[in-house]
């Protein structure tokens, strides 16, 4: 088990016991106090797009230990009648950034890193009780963060956890003022050693820092491999790190049984990731039809947010708003060349300093609607993203069940919708009005029934 549990999962050996850590055991047993029965609900599996009726959900522990017909609740169980509401997976962001999205720049260049713990804290627990019971954080300092979540010292949702994304210097991710170059590895900036970023520029320097992360339990790795929008120094059309930089990031990585994964916007950048191994593109907003059958090809997934000129666009200067056209330009040309070739889709919201924005996550999710059937936007949500986070293979925090899904021996993370998101997605945009149980391990977090 990876190194975020370090302190609680390692068991402690006594002469007469062996106490572990709860989350690292499954609370499978049904004469567990925490037992909760959902009867009568339709339920939408994540995986399929027929709703099953007629059948009741039974929880033990922190896992769903019996789906069937009239199953019959201990006394001691909380007791929900669905009344025909759909049962579902609960959400998965893809592209989460926790410490960067409810944060304004000024806010985090002027506190340290107890305050980014609380506002990172306070966005991801925010998204929990939106209905997304799992993020893939993509950069940033989230591991104490994860841990407290995951040791139930603050209520908060699962993560997978990248840590400080690597940059190359003038990257994407350098943050750094010009007055602070040239800079030397003994004078490291103050976003760098409360890992915010990274930079690492040569190989021996991307190997260090990638083991660096995994070391503090990383469950997968981030490198910029192009230009993007927020950042100050970088055009978009640049080529980030050298094939040398990427594959020693994958290599170290695979030698952990994990992946990488690369930002990279341009047809040019996604396709020097892919030629280093790169299981996962974030964003590749304006990819060709070439690329992204090579993405169909070669098995890789493309980790893409619907990023239009709308009322879900961020806040941005000139030079970044002509950074950001580009890529919204792209956005429905890949979306609707990519589900025609069959590339694999993973669902991210990517919200950057903004928490207005950050309230929309759901309705970020729903806008998928323009490109997507409901039933394949709800699934890339649920059941593909689980897909996704698998790739981390033995580094995952949570080795019980599957994510994403609901059925028996699942974690049970599970929203109650009024209504039916397969007919209508826009639901998904209002989880105050249109979600009346949100559960994550087992733990109800609102029951409005």
């Amino acid at each position: 088990m990876q190194n975020r549990f370090m302190s609680t999962a390692i068991c402690t050996v006594t002469a007469i016991a062996t106490i572990c850590a709860p989350q690292a055991q499954a609370q499978s047993a049904e004469n567990e106090p925490n037992a909760v029965l959902i009867r009568g609900a339709k339920i939408f599996t994540g995986c399929s797009p027929d709703l099953i009726e007629g059948q009741d959900v039974f929880i033990a522990g922190n896992l769903i230990s019996r789906i069937g017909a009239d199953i019959e609740a201990p006394d001691f169980a909380t007791v929900i009648e669905a009344d025909g509401r759909v049962l579902m997976p609960g959400l998965i962001d893809a592209h989460w950034h926790g410490v960067f999205a409810e944060a304004t720049i000024l806010k985090l260049f002027t506190t340290t890193e107890g305050y980014w713990n609380l506002l990172a804290a306070r966005a991801s627990s925010n998204a929990l009780h939106r209905g997304f019971t799992t993020l893939r954080d993509t950069a940033g300092p989230m591991f104490d963060v994860a841990r407290a979540f995951d040791e139930g010292l603050i209520d908060g949702p699962r993560i997978f956890p990248s840590g400080p994304a690597l940059s190359q210097t003038s990257g994407h991710q350098d943050f750094r003022l010009t007055r602070e170059v040239p800079q030397t590895s003994n004078n490291l900036d103050t976003l760098e050693t409360g890992d915010m970023f990274y930079i690492a520029d040569g190989v021996d320097e991307v190997l260090k820092r990638t083991r660096e992360n995994l070391m503090q339990g990383a469950t997968q790795i981030k490198l910029m491999a192009g230009g993007g929008v927020t950042s100050s120094y970088d055009p978009l059309h640049t080529v980030q790190y050298t094939q040398e930089e990427l594959k020693a990031a994958v290599t170290a990585a695979a030698h952990w049984g994990t992946y990488v994964l690369t930002h990279a916007i341009t047809d040019e950048a996604v396709n020097h990731s892919l030629d280093a191994g790169v299981k996962s593109i974030e964003h590749g907003h304006t990819s060709t039809r070439e690329t992204l059958q090579r993405i169909k090809d070669e098995g890789a997934w493309l980790s893409m947010q619907p990023f239009l000129n709308d009322d879900s666009a961020p806040a941005l200067n000139a030079f970044q708003q002509e950074k950001y056209d580009s890529v919204a330009n792209g956005t429905e040309f890949v979306y609707t060349t990519g589900r025609e070739l069959g590339v694999k889709f993973a669902f991210g919201t990517d919200i950057l300093f903004d928490p207005e924005l950050a309230k929309k996550q759901g309705a970020i999710l729903a806008k998928l609607g323009k490109w997507f059937t409901p039933y394949e936007a709800l699934k890339m949500a649920t059941c593909d993203n689980a897909e996704l986070l698998k790739l981390s293979g033995p580094l995952t925090p949570y080795p019980l069940g599957p994510l994403g899904v609901v059925e028996e021996g699942a974690y049970a993370d599970l929203l109650l919708v009024d209504g039916n998101p397969l007919e209508n997605l826009d639901l998904v945009s209002d989880p105050v009005a249109n979600f009346d149980l949100i559960m994550k391990d087992g733990v109800i977090y609102k029951n409005e029934m």
